[in-house]
């Protein structure tokens, strides 16, 4: 997928505003080495380990999966020599390998270390909260040193998109404990890049791998750098501490007339939505839910908030998916917000407080701290939620204060994947997974929708998917578990010192293996 590299246009619209602008960056402490770069990123994983989920989703820069996207996201050969062969009945799919690949210890990868992987993953002793996505994997078997088979329960359609997994040595991830053992914090992959040191909250530092099969990079020396703090981040990228980083959209614009760095700005699926849970005596209240959905201004978001980097979200399907379901938009309406709650008892008190049955209509709402567009949205939210007569108290937090609160306390979240409808909507509704870790947050319970992501996730024919995902969407518009405010556009604001960077279609997590440094394996440092 394209990048929107916005530079040089009118500050009318920040499409156009955030664009690389006049004065280089002199400072001192700059990176001075033309072969290595230095990204501020906003979050860190817990392991580096795929068996316990890194990189589930590609990119993941130590590792390789037997699939890759390319720029356009659509799937090419990675560890795997060519697209898998796919039976009549779609349900089964041969991988034949890439020969000649070794890990960085040089031990050499066959279909061995792709079974290890797949059948430790789908272990229940495998402290992996994504097992979920390999629902459909019946059986995976090693044929010889070059050929892997899977079975599937049922003709799962995006199968092939799961194959981005990253492959883990069986001789190395084999002999240890799957959850605590050394090689999650260091691990050892077959890809363009080799974990030299993680000083976590702080710092994970990469060497090019020179054994590596794709070619060693050119970038020899990578160094992610984890500020959570997004002014802390903005003020190291204008010190020259940092070479690249991803910024909300007021802070990027700060870096409009800086000639010396580009920003970018990729479409994602990622959204930002308020859990209602359905353990609170408020959320709880399916009226509480409905009225939140249509008195939140969502626009009004997108203008103030993102500066026009997004737009408005109904669901977790952005509106120019070809996943959208037309006509479930839901207008800013606050009189029949208003109506809604007076229809379902909920009466305006003396302090401009619904109460019902003796009960406020007032809740928290948490987000993590040093998150300024989760800040943003909460306080948008708390305001807009207030003129209909709810009182949201927003609280700050880390998710190790978050977490426990969860079940009754509403959450300023995220998520989005564009891989496929599945990968995000299923774990984010189905009651199967309510309250499990951060699947299905707000515990949302509907018969129906747990129906038609049943039969999204196990069709193989293209309209009875479309069919279900527009039930599922249809759903969400009479009985919300969540209030779905923007979809964000991510800003990356880098240095102009490489030729290569650029931006995929992205999904919420924008850490590691997101970003310009997506492809940072093919950068080259430009010629002075």
């Amino acid at each position: 997928m394209t990048a929107r590299n916005v530079r040089g246009a009118a500050a009318a619209a920040l499409a156009a505003a955030l664009i690389t602008g006049v004065t280089a960056c002199s400072n001192p402490s700059a990176p001075a080495r033309a072969d290595s770069a230095v990204v501020g990123i906003a979050t860190e994983p817990e392991s580096l380990s795929p068996l316990l989920g890194y990189g589930k989703d590609g990119n993941s820069k130590i590792f390789d999966g037997l699939l890759t996207h390319d720029a356009d996201m659509k799937l090419r050969p990675a560890l795997a020599e060519a697209l898998p062969e796919v039976s009549a009945d779609g349900r089964t799919y041969t991988y034949r390998l890439r020969q000649g690949v070794e890990f960085s210890d040089g031990e050499p990868f066959s279909a061995k270390d792709v079974e290890f992987t797949y059948r430790t993953i789908l272990d229940p002793k495998t402290n992996n909260a994504s097992r979920t996505e390999l629902d459909a994997i019946e059986s995976v078997t090693a044929q010889g040193a070059d050929r892997v088979v899977f079975t599937l329960k049922y003709p799962y359609a995006p199968f092939a998109e799961r194959t981005v997994l990253p492959i883990a040595p069986e001789h190395v991830a084999g002999r240890q404990d799957v959850n605590s053992g050394e090689f999650t914090t260091r691990p050892v992959g077959t890809g363009p890049y080799v974990l030299t040191g993680w000083s976590k909250g702080e710092k994970l530092s990469f060497k090019a791998n020179p054994g590596y099969w794709g070619g060693e990079p050119a970038v020899k020396n990578l160094t992610m750098a984890v500020v959570k703090d997004d002014d802390v981040r903005a003020t190291r990228l204008r010190s020259g501490e940092l070479d690249a980083a991803i910024l909300p959209p007021n802070l990027a614009r700060g870096f409009a007339k800086d000639s010396s760095r580009t920003t970018y700005a990729a479409k994602t699926f990622d959204y930002r939505n308020v859990t209602l849970p359905t353990h609170h005596p408020v959320t709880g209240d399916a009226a509480v839910r409905r009225a939140l959905d249509i008195a939140v201004d969502r626009q009004a978001m997108v203008d103030k908030l993102l500066d026009h980097a997004g737009k408005a979200a109904y669901g977790p399907v952005p509106t120019d998916s070809r996943w959208f379901t037309p006509g479930t938009e839901r207008p800013y309406d606050l009189e029949r917000a208003k109506r809604i709650l007076d229809e379902a008892g909920w009466k305006t008190g003396p302090d401009g407080i619904r109460v019902k049955d003796g009960v406020r209509a007032a809740f928290p709402l948490w987000y993590t701290s040093g998150d300024k567009i989760r800040q943003d949205h909460a306080l948008a939210f708390a305001s807009d939620a207030k003129k209909a007569g709810v009182e949201v108290r927003t609280e700050a937090g880390t998710w190790e204060v978050i977490e426990p609160r969860m079940k009754t306390d509403a959450v300023l979240a995220g998520g989005g994947s564009p891989a496929d409808p599945d990968f995000d909507q299923y774990q984010l509704l189905t009651s199967s997974l309510a309250g499990d870790g951060f699947n299905n947050m707000a515990r949302y319970d509907n018969p129906v929708v747990d129906r038609a992501l049943a039969d999204g996730r196990t069709s193989g024919d293209p309209a009875v998917r479309k069919t279900a995902y527009d039930t599922v969407q249809r759903e969400l518009a009479q009985n919300p578990g969540y209030v779905f405010l923007t979809h964000i556009d991510h800003l990356y604001v880098v240095s102009d010192k490489w030729e290569g960077p650029s931006t995929q279609v992205e999904p919420h997590d924008h850490g590691l293996g997101a970003g310009p440094w997506w492809n940072v394996e093919n950068w080259k440092p430009k010629q002075k």
